[in-house]
């Protein structure tokens, strides 16, 4: 009886009720997103390089390490020599090595030289391998492969050709434009730094700096094109190689082995923890995040108790009406904590489907265009907990108007004003 007499009541008040719907369900949506959002996108980052087992690089710190040589970002202390590169991936208990030569790029994008082994054990995600949406790996010296975001912002295709300069800037006069390189080919967007990096071979990375000291081409000492193919185009050294086993039990063994190398100063770091320890330098802006959603919802829910509030006055002889016909004190009372969490709940239902259905509608332009591949579904242990804390929250709020209308409700309602 009362559960329909508090739909009703609100019914009456559907102008009202339906706005504080309408802002409570976004509200919701927002911090219930937010959470989903933030799960979503460190699984994303954690899960940026996977099936790799160590990345080895000139000593430094294990985060430097990772900046460069997995997301691109920053430069290295020192190379690793071309000697000490192929003594390490002969081990026996390596399976596979990935070099990673980087330095240069292409209209702020980096130029990434690598080998054969990148497109055929590189892995991201949940071991996924990289597609091509055109063309194929390279073959020639002066042969690119460009990453989605690459060739969609740039607007390149297949056969066109590309200049690398030299440094890193998004504006260089060092141009290596007398070794053009064409694009043979253009990956599937992976939501990973691959997708805004340009692969060429290393062999190319030699090629151009022939008759290049310190970034600068050497007066006289040009090398054509052509003439660079005569040459002997072997590295002299790499930024970092990533390192697949044969039995993850070697892990730490061949780590320790590889940061005690004598004949170089190296350091061998886990992806994942170190991975793991740069999420956790961001974590305050993740918690920020959640800080701020939770406000938005507080000053819905605020909102809520304020409207409830001033309905108190028109239903004055309402309430005291249902006091008259026999309606005690904590029926009134309960009546309207029912109608709160009636809002509420409707709030946190239709706040799940906005989400869900938004999700579902951006998941293919997120990962067309982006590479952001964000599940549909919001709905986990964390998500109920927040709804439940809504609903809660509501419940203690609405206590205010609750208090109001069981001290007022006979008094003020069947008085007489003049």
């Amino acid at each position: 009886m009362i559960l329909k007499l508090a739909r009703k009541s609100l019914w009456n008040r559907r102008g009202t009720a339906i706005l504080t719907l309408v802002s409570l369900a976004i509200s919701v949506a927002l911090i219930l997103g937010i959470n989903h959002l933030r799960h979503q996108a460190k699984q994303s980052f954690t899960s940026t390089i996977s099936g790799t087992d160590l990345i080895v690089g000139a000593r430094s710190g294990s985060t430097n390490l990772l900046l460069y040589s997995v997301f691109r970002i920053g430069n290295a202390t020192n190379n690793i020599s071309w000697e000490s590169y192929q003594a390490i991936s002969k081990s026996r208990e390596i399976d596979w090595t990935i070099p990673l030569s980087l330095g240069d790029s292409h209209r702020g994008f980096r130029v990434l030289g690598t080998d054969h082994n990148y497109f055929e054990h590189y892995r991201y995600g949940d071991r996924r391998g990289l597609v091509f949406t055109r063309g194929g790996p390279f073959e020639g010296v002066y042969e690119s492969v460009l990453g989605a975001q690459v060739a969609r912002e740039l607007g390149y295709k297949i056969g066109d050709e590309i200049v690398i300069a030299q440094g890193l800037g998004d504006v260089s006069f060092s141009q290596h434009d007398d070794k053009p390189f064409t694009v043979v080919g253009i990956l599937e967007p992976t939501g990973t730094p691959v997708d805004r990096t340009v692969h060429v071979r290393l062999e190319g990375i030699e090629a151009i700096h022939l008759g290049w000291q310190h970034g600068a081409r050497l007066p006289g000492r040009g090398v054509s094109a052509e003439e660079a193919l005569q040459r002997e185009l072997q590295p002299e050294a790499i930024t970092a190689f990533l390192v697949g086993l044969k039995s993850r039990m070697a892990t730490f063994r061949l780590q320790r082995a590889i940061n005690e190398y004598r004949k170089e100063a190296l350091t061998a770091i886990l992806p994942g923890v170190a991975l793991a320890e740069l999420w956790d330098v961001l974590g305050m802006v993740e918690n920020m995040l959640i800080v701020v959603a939770f406000l938005v919802l507080l000053a819905t829910l605020v909102g809520m108790t304020t409207t409830l509030l001033s309905s108190m006055k028109e239903r004055q002889r309402e309430l005291a009406i249902l006091r008259a016909v026999g309606a005690h004190a904590g029926y009134l009372f309960a009546l309207i904590e029912i109608e709160a969490l009636l809002l509420a709940l409707l709030g946190v239902v239709l706040g799940i489907l906005l989400l869900t259905v938004s999700l579902y509608m951006l998941q293919p332009w997120l990962a067309s265009e982006y590479g952001l591949f964000i599940s549909a579904n919001p709905l986990n242990s964390e998500a109920l907990w927040i709804s439940a804390g809504v609903l809660l929250l509501a419940a203690l709020l609405s206590l205010i108007p609750s208090v109001v209308a069981y001290r007022r409700a006979l008094a003020d309602g069947l008085s007489v004003r003049t």
